[in-house]
């Protein structure tokens, strides 16, 4: 019931969004580990992304993963998956795109980006 008073609230808080894109987040201690994204079709709303987070015992976000909503087969598929990678202040991140033929993620190394933090 509480899981329901807080979609409700989530809901209730986009209903102003402009794109027709509702979000709902999940987090475990303070920390976002997921966000549903669903679309708006008059009074229905329908599954559009998923988004799925890790983090390193620092609290740093080590994985993103994105996932599409497939209407014909009525499930989520792997879409793109970006690792971040640290050390001392400089973070690289990593791009893969899901192939389907190969059953995995696959790098895409001319997205791989590394730059300096100077926040760290």
């Amino acid at each position: 019931m509480f899981s329901t008073l807080l979609f409700t609230c989530a809901l209730n808080a986009s209903a102003d969004n402009k794109n027709n894109l509702i979000y709902n987040s999940e987090e475990v201690n303070g920390v976002m580990v997921g966000q549903t994204v669903y679309k708006t079709d008059g009074n229905l709303l329908a599954n559009y992304m998923k988004h799925n987070y890790k983090y390193d015992e620092q609290n740093r976000m080590t994985e993103s993963e994105t996932l599409k909503w497939n209407s014909d087969r009525n499930q989520w598929e792997k879409d793109i998956c970006i690792h971040y990678l640290y050390q001392g202040k400089t973070i690289t991140t990593e791009y893969y795109k899901w192939s389907k033929k190969k059953g995995q993620y696959v790098l895409q190394p001319e997205m791989t980006v590394t730059m300096d933090n100077p926040n760290l």
